[in-house]
């Protein structure tokens, strides 16, 4: 009876080794079909986990929050950082390399239309010691390829790279009012944020005010973004007509006089209209 007990022990405790070995197993066979994505596709997500909130990352922060395994993460951090795209601290944090920015500035709409665009950028600033930018649009939002920052001008919620709702933003409101017919739609047809109190977050009106931005030739955003700041903004056209950029003032909502702002930001934006033009043809 002992002998036969003891057999029957041996026996559940040989099962019980098995169904733990098994469990690695499947764990792992679960972990290499969850991720389906492409080396690609991995290696973007670790690039945009980098945000202006979370500019440096730890390598187990940095495949935390781009959805990668660790070891797939010190793998690409280490290729990427080979390359330039990835720097590395002292404090073994990981941040984006100057190698990622010097072939973003060869995008089309960010080297060339910066270099058409400061001159004028900057004149406009001399002229008001008020923020100034410059942005161009990508799906529903608004990308901001140059800004100059003055010095005791209002504070701002933009940055050069950064991007924006179209709806709020003077600049977007531009964009958007001169966007193809089916962006306009499905800007209308989407939820709305509000940022403050005087953001537009009806699409009636949001309809309305893109009409106006289209008959007037500029566009303002009263205190829709922050309740302390005003924009006025004005387009930025091709040598076919189409707009392709906005240029804005940002200035202080207690000191706004948006007719007085708009013919200096329209003025700013033909030039830079025609200095693209001209480096079109050249």
């Amino acid at each position: 009876m002992k002998t036969t007990m003891a057999g029957q022990d041996r026996a559940a405790a040989r099962s019980k080794v098995r169904a733990v070995r098994r469990v690695p197993d499947e764990t792992k066979e679960s972990q290499v079909t969850r991720d389906t994505r492409s080396v690609t596709a991995k290696v973007l997500s670790m690039l945009e986990a980098f945000t202006p909130a979370t500019p440096a990352l730890s390598l187990t922060e940095l495949a935390r929050r781009s959805g990668v395994s660790l070891p797939t993460a010190h793998r690409r951090a280490a290729e990427l950082t080979s390359w330039g795209a990835l720097e590395r601290g002292c404090d073994g944090r990981y941040r984006i390399g100057l190698r990622l920015y010097e072939v973003a500035a060869l995008a089309p709409r960010g080297l060339g239309l910066r270099e058409a665009a400061m001159p004028f950028l900057e004149d406009l600033y001399e002229v008001t010691h008020e923020n100034v930018q410059l942005a161009v649009r990508e799906g529903l939002e608004v990308v901001f390829v140059e800004r100059i920052a003055g010095w005791e001008a209002v504070p701002v919620r933009t940055r050069v790279g950064g991007r924006f709702a179209l709806h709020a933003t003077g600049v977007g409101l531009v964009l958007l009012a001169h966007a193809p017919a089916d962006v306009q739609r499905q800007a209308l047809s989407a939820p709305l944020h509000g940022y403050t109190a005087k953001t537009i977050t009806e699409p009636e009106r949001l309809r309305s005010v893109l009409a106006t931005v289209r008959r007037h030739g500029y566009a303002v955003s009263d205190g829709q973004v922050t309740l302390d700041a005003v924009s006025v903004a004005a387009p930025v056209r091709d040598a076919d007509g189409d707009v392709v950029a906005a240029v804005s003032l940002v200035v202080r909502a207690e000191d706004a006089q948006p007719r007085t702002l708009a013919p200096l930001v329209q003025s700013a934006a033909r030039g830079i209209s025609r200095a693209l033009v001209s480096r079109f043809a050249g």
